[in-house]
Parts: structure tokens; C-alpha cells; sequence
């Protein structure tokens, strides 16, 4: 396999798979086959969302199935027959009889999710068989948002119908000025309206500042200046999504700078205390009211969220207080992994930032949605359950299922604790038609609950063939039980874990003539959302008051990472094996599987050795005389050029997936050319490290 830049988008948009069907698959005596001699009914609207799934589900069965039906619009004897029934409250109603089948839907929107249903149900058997009954089907989740997976802020027809099949009803589009996101002049209205035809609700991710007081004669006025036109201007916008970090305002809040963070400076010298994006300022809430009331004299319909991201790390008394004065009509926005509290061998390590690696919910998590359910608080869950996080920043899948349907079904005990009905599944590196969606739409009824083991099962046969299965099995199992040694602190995160092998191993001795910065710039397109913004070349631990020092947790990480790295090479030996036995028409999809374990294999070797290059940067600028200091120039020689191999063996893999080294946000990180870019940088720190052992016997001379 070989493909070139973006070619994985021509995958991504395959949302029916050509030729699923096994012929030899029979019906049972409690199913009914499809045949030639059915047809598909309707009476909705063409341009109905029904109308269109209705069309749909008809493209499914003919690529898909090799069955071509036709559409009619009257029901009857051996009639596939799909509608929409406002009787019914919530969901929808499938009845599945020898003579016909109904489909009948609470409502037009839902019409997607439910053929949809039929779809996965008839994949999982690689069939078009369905089982005699009839059972109801209730989406616990109002909404389950996403990003393009395709590219940032991209959303073609091909990208909603792809996200509809991945169970996914709303989209996030990043705003930041009126028609204009990060990257330049962007159509909204045109977006919010095409989005829907299919059931798609459209939410803005608010980049749109507003730096005034509350208390400000004119705050009114520049809200509504602001967030108010927002909403005349796309009126049928569903809401807006509001984060600390890009809303920061004068707060009078003596814990803080009141300033942005960039000016939280005094002559030069940094205040160290928060800017007001960072924490819950008592006069955060009427701020935030000020929107909403902006909003809502525009358009009282829409949902105005704010997100406590920023200040997780705060006691929960401090947030107490803010969600006991949490604005009327705005919608909470919780974050699931975020300051998860760990300890390695004693050490303090929290998740600094999104991971799949935290199954379980952190108490910033817990504690938010207890207290907001409480006060009657609407939420939304910020959950990564689209299987993808920081971990490795640029790959479509953490490919260890077992971790995500644990937080899958935390998050359905959310549901029924605290009514959390609303997801932020994932944040700007996207999503991926996956394991990770099948069990995020699995995990959704409200009565119903399959064998969670069987699933996996059938989605192992159904995606790599019944020979490859078991192995496609084993290499989950070892990748989830791998996750549990995973580290996820800022500098890995921002780092080695962002960018994969590509990652490039500064020398810290500055020898420069124009005492120039040794941080690199990370080479990114100019266009990219964030590009290198979001990328810190200069490795070295970023403390936290709540972490302990990095000198001290290294050697236990790199402990923990040996043991993350020998599970994550079990693992990579099963997916091997599920590449020999795969089925011929499904070859290509278990030699991706293994080359996205290959990838991430590589991606963790790179971690630990940035982490030993650190160490013996530090060691070697400690020392007392010039032959102690050799020894850790030889050292790190050693790591610069495992590191050169440890990139050359990842070209054939990115090669081979071209969405391996992809972030939507970031661009291409970790291609062919950024890991011959990372060959060349370590070339040079060769060459410094050379003439760094010439100065050292400087003396001598």
C-alpha cells in the first residue's frame, strides 16, 4: 500500500464499504433475508432528512450488500417501509416480520440514526439479515458532536453523511470573527443549512473576544455587538460554545492578573497570579450572563455552554462557589479526563490535558456534575469518546478499545445519574469511522445493553475476517492494558506524543554567534489552524504546583513507558498475525491496523529517549570535568542514532496510511518529509555535540 498526502480522505468519506457482504452467510430460523423480490417504502418528503436517509439507506444496500431495490411509496407485502411517526416519543421502532419491516421514527432528525442502525445491524452479520421482532431503540444522547475528520472546519456533504454513519448529529465549526474562522473567509450559513438537510445541528466554537467588565457602562452594548450579532447574522446556528482560555476579560477578582495572559506581566517581571481565564473569578458569572442574554435577545432558542476546563485544578470549594452563582440559562461544559490525580511509585503525575488513557472519570469530572445536577445546571460532557486525544496527537484511532468502552459506560452511568444527555465526543484532531464509533453508538440505548465481548467480536470478524479475529482481539487487549503505563504530562503531550517520530532532540549547550533561541521552530503549512503553535521543540519538564518535578518522575516513567512499550510490541505481534490471516478483500485494512500500531510503537520509543536525552543534557551540564561530561556526549550519540533508525523505520508506515502524521489542526507532523526533516535535525545536533567535544578539550591546548 502507498499513498500520497490527503489520499486518506477518499477512505474517510466511504461511509458505505464496498462488497461487505459474505456470501455464505444464510439466514438463521429467526431472520429474514433480503432479496431482489423486497422494496424499500416511503411517503416522506424527497428533501425530507427522512426522504434523504430513505435514499441512503438504499446506496447501502447496493454497495454494501449487492443488493439494488427500489424505492416506492406505498407499504405492502415485502416492503422495507421507513417513516416518520409523531406518536412515538423519543427514538424509534423497528418490527421486523417474514411478510415486511417498519421503521417507524419519533421525528425527521432521527431518521438517520435509525437506518443507520439497520446498517450497522446488517455489517455486523455481513448480510442483509435482520431478526424477526419488534424492539424500540432510544438514543440516551440529545447530541453528539465532532469536528471534521477531513480537515479543520471541513464539512462537504460527503463529511456529514460520514459523521451520521459514525453516530454522530451535531458539528463544532471554529468562529472567530464574523465569516471568518482561523483560517480565513468561511461560509457559516451555508454550512449550518446543508448540515440540516441531514438532521445536523451546527455549534460554534467561540474564538469572538469581548475584553470589558460586566460592570462596564457598555457591556450590554458590545455583547450584544458581538454575541447578539453572531446570531442575527447566522440565525439558525444552534449555539455557542464559550472556554476560559479564548475569553478572558477585566476581572476585578484580586486572585488574578485581570488581565490577558500575554500582558500578566509587571515591568517585564510575570504575575504569578492566573489571568482570569484560569480561574473561576467571582465575577465570572456575570460575564458570562451578559452573553447569554446577548444571545438569547437574538435567538432564545440557542444553547450557550462555558466550559471550567482552564481551572480543574482548583479545590473543589473554589469551584463550588462558582457553579452556586453559575449564570441562569447557560450549559456547563465538563471536561472527563482532565486532572485525573495519579500517582507512579509514589510520584504525583495528573493528566495535564485530553487522554483516552483515563478510564475512569477524574473528580474535576464527578465533582461538576454532581454539584450542576444539584443546582438544576444543564451539562455537556467534553469526553474524547471518538477514541482520540493528546496521546498521539496525529493518528485517527488510540486503537485500545477496552479502555474506551469503560469511559463509554461511565458515561452511560452519567446519563442516568445525573441526565448528562450531551457530548463533546471530540475536539479539533477529529474523528474516524472506527471500533471507537461502534461502541459509542452501541453503548447509547436507553434499554438496551449488548454483549459487549460479542460486539468487539463480530466488529474483529466484520472489519479483518473470522481467521484474523482473535488476533485483532489479542492486539487490543495488549494495547488497553498498555495504556495503563502511558504518561500524559504537558511536555509529552506537546511534544513527542504530538508529533510521533518526527519529534526533533534539541542540544541544550547554546553555541551560537547570535545567541539565538534553541527552541526549533517545528516546520508546518502556513495554513494550518494552529501549525506549530501547538508544538514545543525544546523539551524540558513544564512544571505544576500539583506535579512533581520532572527530574524526579522521569526514571518512573521511563519505567512505566518500558512496560507501556513491551505490551505495545505484544501487541504489535498479534496485529502482524491478523495481517497474514486476514480475509484477501480485508488485507488492507489489518495491514493499516498494524501500521497504526507500528506508528504508535515508534511514537512511545521516541518519548522515552527525548526523556534520556533530557537527563543527559542536564547530567552532562552538572559536571565537574571534562571526561564525566564525554561519557553523556557519548550517551546521547548513542540516542541520536537510535532515534535516526527509529524514524527511518516509520517512513514506510506513514507511506503506507496517509493519515498517520495528520492532525486537522496542525497539518501534516509526521510524514515522509518531516521524518527525513527529523533525520537532518539530528544530523546537526551530531555536528554540535561534535564541536562541543572539541571546546571541552579546549584546555589542553
Amino acid at each position: 500500500m502507498s499513498e500520497k498526502n490527503y489520499d486518506f480522505r477518499k477512505r474517510h468519506w466511504e461511509y458505505h464499504k464496498p462488497d461487505r457482504r459474505n456470501m455464505e452467510r444464510v439466514a438463521a430460523e429467526n431472520e429474514v433475508m433480503l432479496d431482489e423480490t423486497w422494496v424499500i417504502g416511503s411517503n416522506a418528503d424527497a428533501d425530507s432528512v427522512c426522504g434523504i436517509a430513505v435514499r441512503d439507506f438504499r446506496d447501502y444496500l447496493e454497495k454494501s450488500m449487492n443488493l439494488s431495490l427500489r424505492i416506492v411509496r406505498e407499504n405492502g407485502e415485502k416492503v422495507i417501509w421507513i417513516e416518520v411517526d409523531e406518536t412515538l416519543e423519543k427514538g424509534f421502532v423497528l418490527d421486523v416480520r417474514e411478510d415486511g419491516i417498519s421503521l417507524s421514527c419519533a421525528d425527521d432528525a432521527i431518521s438517520f440514526r435509525a437506518t443507520v442502525h439497520l446498517e450497522d445491524l446488517m455489517n455486523l452479520e455481513e448480510a442483509p439479515v435482520l431478526k424477526f421482532g419488534k424492539v424500540k431503540r432510544t438514543p440516551i444522547y440529545r447530541v453528539r458532536q465532532v469536528h471534521s475528520g477531513s480537515g479543520m472546519d471541513v464539512f462537504t456533504d460527503e463529511e456529514f453523511l460520514t459523521m451520521l454513519h459514525a453516530g454522530y448529529n451535531a458539528i463544532s465549526v471554529f468562529m472567530s470573527d464574523f465569516d471568518r474562522n482561523r483560517l480565513g473567509y468561511y461560509d457559516y450559513n451555508d454550512v449550518i443549512n446543508r448540515g440540516l438537510r441531514f438532521g445536523i445541528k451546527t455549534y460554534s466554537h467561540n474564538y469572538i473576544r469581548t475584553f470589558v467588565h460586566p460592570d462596564d457602562a457598555d457591556a450590554q452594548e458590545r455583547f450584544d455587538a458581538a454575541y447578539g450579532e453572531v446570531f442575527r447574522r447566522y440565525p439558525k446556528l444552534a449555539g455557542i460554545g464559550l472556554c476560559g482560555e479564548a475569553l478572558e476579560f477585566p476581572s476585578k477578582d484580586p486572585h488574578t492578573t485581570g488581565k490577558n495572559w500575554k500582558d500578566s506581566v509587571i515591568d517585564g517581571i510575570p504575575d504569578t497570579r492566573p489571568s482570569p481565564g484560569w480561574y473561576p473569578c467571582y465575577d465570572y458569572p456575570a460575564y458570562i450572563q451578559g452573553i447569554e442574554k446577548a444571545v438569547h435577545k437574538a435567538s432564545p432558542d440557542a444553547t450557550v455552554s462555558f466550559s471550567t476546563y482552564n481551572w480543574g485544578y482548583e479545590s473543589f470549594d473554589i469551584r463550588k462557589k462558582f457553579l452556586e452563582n453559575f449564570p441562569e440559562d447557560v450549559t456547563l461544559s465538563v471536561t472527563y479526563d482532565i486532572f485525573s490525580q495519579r500517582r507512579l511509585e509514589g510520584y504525583h503525575t495528573p493528566v495535564m490535558d485530553y487522554t483516552i488513557s483515563a478510564e475512569d472519570p477524574s473528580y474535576f469530572f464527578s465533582s461538576e456534575c454532581e454539584e450542576a445536577h444539584k443546582h438544576g445546571i444543564p451539562m455537556i460532557a467534553n469526553v474524547n469518546t471518538a477514541g482520540i486525544a493528546w496521546d498521539f496527537g496525529c493518528v485517527p484511532l488510540v486503537p485500545a478499545p477496552y479502555k474506551i468502552l469503560k469511559r463509554d459506560l461511565h458515561l452511560r452511568k452519567a446519563y442516568f445519574d445525573w441526565g448528562l444527555d450531551n457530548h463533546y465526543t471530540t475536539h479539533h484532531f477529529g474523528y474516524w469511522n472506527n471500533v471507537a464509533a461502534d461502541l459509542g453508538k452501541w453503548t447509547a440505548w436507553e434499554e438496551f445493553e449488548p454483549d459487549y465481548e460479542e460486539l468487539l467480536q463480530k466488529i474483529a470478524v466484520r472489519d479483518y475476517g473470522k481467521n484474523a479475529a482473535v488476533h485483532v482481539m489479542n492486539a487490543w487487549k495488549f494495547w488497553s492494558e498498555a495504556m495503563n503505563f502511558y504518561t500524559a504530562s504537558n511536555e509529552d503531550q506537546y511534544g513527542p506524543w504530538r508529533v510521533g517520530a518526527a519529534y526533533p532532540f534539541v542540544f541544550h549547550p547554546n553555541i551560537s554567534r547570535t545567541m539565538a533561541d534553541k527552541a526549533i521552530k517545528f516546520p508546518t503549512a502556513p495554513h494550518a489552524h494552529f501549525g506549530n503553535s501547538i508544538i514545543k521543540t525544546f523539551y524540558n519538564p513544564y512544571e505544576n504546583v500539583n506535579q512533581t518535578p520532572g527530574f524526579l518522575r522521569y526514571p518512573a516513567e521511563l519505567r512505566s513507558l518500558a512496560k507501556m512499550l513491551e505490551l505495545w510490541n505484544k501487541g504489535l505481534d498479534e496485529a502482524a498475525k491478523a495481517v497474514e490471516l486476514a480475509d484477501e478483500k480485508k488485507k488492507d485494512e489489518a495491514c493499516r491496523l498494524e501500521a497504526l500500531g507500528h506508528f504508535i510503537r515508534n511514537s512511545t520509543r521516541t518519548t522515552m529517549n527525548i526523556k534520556k536525552w533530557w537527563r543527559a543534557n542536564i547530567a552532562m551540564l552538572n559536571c565537574e570535568n571534562a571526561e564525566d561530561a564525554e561519557k553523556y556526549l557519548d550517551t546521547m550519540e548513542e540516542i541520536a542514532a537510535v532515534e535516526i533508525e527509529n524514524a527511518r523505520d516509520t517512513i514506510p508506515v506513514v507511506d503506507s496510511d496517509s493519515r498517520l502524521g495528520w492532525e486537522p489542526s496542525m497539518e501534516y507532523v509526521c510524514d515522509r518529509w518531516h521524518l527525513e526533516w527529523k533525520i537532518r535535525q539530528l544530523e546537526f545536533a551530531l555536528r554540535e555535540i561534535a564541536s562541543y567535544r572539541r571546546m571541552l578539550n579546549l584546555h589542553k591546548n
